[in-house]
């Protein structure tokens, strides 16, 4: 009877470290790792940098924009759209020469949302950067899936490049630098303007004032003839 309950106990005991040995095993080889390279990342100007406004006008950046940059951030966009002249329209619309265009028509019939078709009006510089910024503020029901460009000047060269490709819209006017504050100090050799009430300055630089005091010079008699 003993030896009988001795060999349940190792065989239970053998059961116990087999089922050990597997889950050690099982963990090592299933433990889950961090990529030695993240994925490709797509942006979201709703979160983290681009919920905050580009302090720079819309023509400054694109007077300062490069078409050559605009091409490559046009690769993000490549996977739906095709943007030569006659080119097909594919997940997204043929882009060639959309700006100018009305907003959600033409395009050899592609089907756009209504959020788009009923909104009236043309594409210009002001609504495609507020439509790359975030498509879904822009028209929300947009069937756009993509998030938009946070980068101001990622939008500025993708915009100048659009416009290369059949559009050629004139850019919108830089504007020039803010004036100076109120209260700043005058320029380096300006002329100070005295102050309200204060008497003139003598006109001839140098001219002494009488001694305080001093009898009026009178001239001298002439000498009586003889």
């Amino acid at each position: 009877m003993d030896n009988r309950n001795n060999t349940i106990a190792g065989w239970v005991l053998f059961a116990g470290i087999c089922a050990l040995g597997l889950t050690i095993g099982s963990s090592m080889l299933f433990a889950s790792h961090n990529p030695e390279k993240p994925g490709f990342v797509i942006e979201d100007a709703e979160a983290g940098g681009g919920a905050a406004a580009s302090a720079v006008p819309l023509g400054n950046l694109l007077a300062a924009a490069d078409v050559a940059k605009g091409e490559a951030v046009f690769a993000k966009c490549a996977a739906c759209h095709t943007i030569a002249s006659g080119g097909a329209n594919g997940i997204g619309p043929n882009l060639y020469g959309t700006l100018g265009e009305e907003i959600g028509h033409g395009k050899h019939g592609f089907a756009f949302s209504t959020a788009l078709s009923g909104m009236g009006g043309s594409w210009d510089f002001e609504k495609m950067n507020a439509w790359l910024t975030s498509p879904r503020k822009f028209a929300p029901g947009t069937k756009m899936s993509f998030a938009g460009l946070s980068s101001p000047e990622d939008r500025a060269n993708l915009l100048v490049y659009l416009n290369a490709q059949g559009s050629n819209l004139a850019l919108p006017a830089a504007q020039a630098a803010p004036a100076a504050a109120d209260g700043a100090a005058p320029a380096e050799g300006a002329a100070e303007t005295p102050a309200e009430g204060a008497t003139a300055a003598p006109a001839a630089e140098g001219a002494a004032a009488p001694a305080e005091g001093a009898a009026p010079t009178t001239p001298a008699p002439a000498e009586a003839k003889k």
